[in-house]
């Protein structure tokens, strides 16, 4: 049975769950949510996903929303993106906990508040305010970057799968690839891998669509 991925190409989130089920050859298919209509806010699209977000994974009679608790279920259906040492497991949580509540968090809100708000909705502090965490925790990666390929073992894990997640997409909200030569490097890196989509031909749904 083709699992169901809940989904939308301008989501981060969506994306940390997309990106890894490809790679790992899953038999998925996506679902749009026209999250910028409502859908999400939606009484039918509740019954689904009662936090009214994205994604959401369905696979028979599993439902299940929150990418890091898709990017678990990922790694116990194929083993794959996560390691049988229990440092390095513990090193991979680090990272996506980390990302979860610094990183995506933050690039997330920031993207959404200079290109998806209405521009008189803009408040210019609180962009400013939210770019200076982005700057914050674009930081950590590119120091621990700066040191090593990956970020929680010596291939590709979760670690990397979470946190690169808003780095891909155009829209601007503080990162430029220039600025951050490591993050860039490691970014070209996962692009390489076998079977790696931008998120915006990976899921449907893009500014484009809406222009």
């Amino acid at each position: 049975m083709t699992v169901k991925l809940y989904c939308f190409g301008e989501s981060g989130n969506s994306y940390k769950a997309a990106l890894p089920m490809e790679l790992a050859g899953i038999d998925w298919e996506p679902v749009w949510v026209d999250f910028f209509s409502g859908e999400a806010r939606s009484d039918a699209y509740k019954e689904i996903n009662p936090m009214a977000e994205a994604p959401v994974l369905v696979d028979g009679d599993l439902t299940l929303s929150q990418s890091g608790a898709i990017q678990d279920w990922i790694v116990e259906k194929t083993g794959k993106f996560w390691s049988d040492d229990p440092n390095e497991r513990r090193e991979i949580m680090r990272w996506q906990f980390w990302d979860n509540h610094k990183g995506s968090s933050q690039f997330g809100v920031t993207r959404f508040l200079m290109n998806f708000l209405p521009e008189k909705h803009r408040n210019p502090d609180v962009i400013a305010f939210m770019q200076g965490r982005c700057k914050s925790a674009l930081a950590v990666l590119e120091s621990e970057l700066s040191k090593r390929d990956w970020l929680a073992a010596g291939r590709l894990t979760m670690a990397d799968l979470s946190c690169c997640s808003y780095l891909y997409y155009p829209e601007p909200f503080g990162f430029e690839r220039d600025a951050y030569p490591a993050i860039s490097a490691w970014l070209d890196r996962i692009s390489e891998t076998p079977g790696w989509k931008h998120p915006y031909d990976l899921m449907p749904g893009s500014p484009a669509d809406r222009a």
